[in-house]
């Protein structure tokens, strides 16, 4: 079984049973256009589909993990731990690119993964391997990025990080051998999904309140004009026989629900938050086309019925 490379705000490890339970007993192809950090992806492991962020970085780096793992693997073996002096053969050594002091190897290695918003210039092959370095030595494994596109997590507080993943990168390379890798809209699903299929919107969430708000996952946002565009897409795909999933928060509660969809509230603890005693339970909405009489129920992982035609 594989799992998520990433540490991802909204990851949906916890809701993985509920989410099972609400697949059709079968279907095609399965679609994912919020891959984000891919918990459900890399733990149900299409036989094919589609995959899509709207994050640039993200989107290569799983182009990486999927067609050059073991250059990702070499090239993450090379970093140093993040509170040790900059590497002096390396850029940013001493400033960034907006001339700010470089206290350490992590900041030096945040200033060299900002180039291609910064600068315009990257290789992607190096980018796959900072994001996968700064993510698991970032303060408690945020992705947030400024209005320019720009990293700007401070460094995390690790007695011993681990940021290789070697088998981790090797199993999600595998998973992602079978699925297609988009970077566009989420609209792109209404071209890659035929009748049969199951697509599964996780889209970022609508706040639940001015604090909770995770839209800040990349510099364009998500915001209420998409979650309507979202949930017409969603009717479409329902209307041409396409299976759909969608998380929400609880105050989309009632838009799915009046959009004649099965709606649940379910609860999850949220693995990503400012305050490690802030971790607590909140809201969350689970929303299908599915019917429940055709629900598998049981949460068995292997519900793919595509034979490869």
């Amino acid at each position: 079984m594989a799992e998520p490379i990433l540490k991802w705000a909204g990851g949906k490890r916890q809701l993985l049973d509920p989410l099972y339970a609400r697949f059709p007993a079968s279907y095609d192809r399965y679609h994912e256009p919020f891959v984000g950090g891919g918990a459900l992806f890399f733990d149900l492991e299409p036989d094919a589909g589609t995959i899509n962020d709207a994050n640039p970085r993200l989107v290569s780096l799983y182009e990486t993990v999927r067609d050059d793992p073991d250059a990702l693997i070499e090239r993450l073996e090379s970093f140093d731990d993040p509170e040790s002096d900059p590497d002096p053969t390396l850029p940013y050594a001493d400033t960034t690119q907006r001339g700010r002091d470089v206290d350490n190897y992590y900041y030096q290695q945040r200033a060299r993964f900002n180039d291609r918003p910064y600068t315009g210039e990257f290789d992607p092959i190096e980018e796959a391997a900072l994001l996968v370095y700064l993510n698991r030595t970032c303060y408690n494994g945020l992705y947030r990025e400024n209005a320019d596109g720009g990293f700007n997590v401070p460094i995390g507080r690790y007695a011993d990080p681990d940021w290789v993943k070697r088998d981790r990168i090797r199993r999600a390379s595998d998973a992602l051998a079978a699925v297609d890798v988009h970077g566009r809209d989420f609209e792109y699903v209404l071209e890659a999904a035929d009748p049969g299929d199951l697509v599964y919107f996780d889209p970022p969430y609508e706040p639940m309140s001015t604090t909770a708000d995770f839209t800040e996952y990349s510099a364009d946002g998500f915001d209420r004009s998409d979650q309507a565009r979202l949930l017409d897409v969603a009717s479409e795909l329902d209307e041409r026989g396409v299976s759909v999933i969608l998380s929400n928060s609880g105050v989309m509660y009632e838009p799915y629900a009046d959009a004649g969809f099965n709606v649940d509230t379910v609860g999850a603890t949220r693995a990503i938050n400012s305050d490690g005693d802030g971790r607590d339970e909140v809201d969350e909405v689970i929303a299908t086309t599915v019917s429940e009489a055709e629900w598998s129920g049981d949460g068995q992982r292997s519900l793919s019925t595509f034979d490869g035609d």
